[in-house]
């Protein structure tokens, strides 16, 4: 998850209304299109035969699960960059595409879990609609209220160090992250929502729709992760 300022001279606000409109009607056809994209490549990579394999082998070890997330943290920076490609709309989406199938191949893990752990609790069901309850009640907010929540993203580069290196402490150190963990990660992905919608009400180009639609792709993916943990966590306490 990246979080950057977006100062530049020409942004989409000092547009006219039509740009305006224009540009959030692209950013968000692009951002349901990589929600679609998402669900259909996690789908598919569910219902693969080596499936299980796959998961064994990507979380089998801490060692192997950190090489993972070191890959996942690579490719997404590659394809954020991509994304916020100024000289090609065909880089733009092939970095957005990039994030999606990343985002996917390290989402697999959890979903599998939630799937045949708890079959009969539909947590990926309950995990989503949650998900978009939030985004849609963050993003009222953020549109009715018409706030400059930039100074978010000084506190939300902090708070994501902070959590990086809880995550790494956690794999050397013998313990694991609670449901406390995860509320504090809703938090910050419901965080960052806040602030790429200001973004994008305030600071983005009218060329960067596509970069727009990723950077609340990924914050959503971010909190349907954890709140899908919290239900797991709570399930398993029943």
């Amino acid at each position: 998850m990246e979080n950057q300022d977006y100062g530049f001279p020409q942004a989409v606000s000092q547009s006219t209304q039509s740009v305006r409109t224009t540009f959030i009607q692209k950013t968000y056809l692009n951002l349901a299109g990589a929600i679609l994209a998402f669900v259909g490549v996690c789908t598919i990579l569910l219902h693969l035969p080596f499936t299980d394999s796959l998961v064994r082998a990507m979380i089998g070890t801490q060692f192997s699960w950190i090489i993972v997330m070191i890959l996942f943290m690579v490719v997404s920076s590659v394809a954020d960059r991509w994304a916020r490609s100024s000289t090609s709309r065909s880089t733009q989406y092939l970095g957005l595409g990039v994030f999606i199938i990343a985002k996917a191949f390290v989402t697999i893990p959890l979903l599998y879990i939630a799937l045949h752990h708890y079959p009969s609790e539909n947590l990926i069901g309950q995990a989503g609609v949650i998900t978009l309850a939030l985004f849609g009640a963050l993003t009222l907010i953020a549109f009715t209220t018409k706030k400059d929540f930039s100074f978010l993203g000084g506190i939300l580069k902090v708070a994501s160090f902070v959590a990086l290196g809880t995550i790494i402490a956690s794999f050397i150190f013998p313990f694991t992250l609670g449901i406390f963990f995860c509320s504090a990660m809703v938090l910050i992905a419901g965080g960052s929502i806040l602030y790429s919608t200001s973004n994008i009400i305030h600071h983005y180009r009218e060329d960067q729709y596509v970069a727009a639609s990723l950077s609340l792709f990924a914050s959503i993916a971010l909190l349907f992760w954890y709140i899908l943990q919290i239900l797991m966590s709570l399930a398993s306490s029943d």
